[in-house]
């Protein structure tokens, strides 16, 4: 079910994102189909990726290196 929160769309402007929608599922069930099995996610959208197992400690140039994964 898609329901509009925001504004009053014409009903040819409904019909054209109610098609995109529906394009996009048919696609990502072909592809599913394909590949015989649910799409598994690639390894850059982990977030796991970036969770560090040693904390930062304080000392020099420290603020530098919180930001980027070691």
């Amino acid at each position: 079910m898609i329901k509009v929160v925001r504004g009053n769309p014409t009903p040819e402007e409904l019909a054209a994102a109610l098609a995109v929608v529906q394009a996009r599922a048919a696609a990502t069930a072909a592809a599913s189909a394909e590949s015989g099995g649910p799409a598994v996610p690639e390894g850059w959208s982990d977030p796991s990726r970036i969770a560090r197992a040693v904390r930062q400690r304080p000392g020099p140039r420290a603020w530098a290196r919180s930001y980027w994964p070691v």
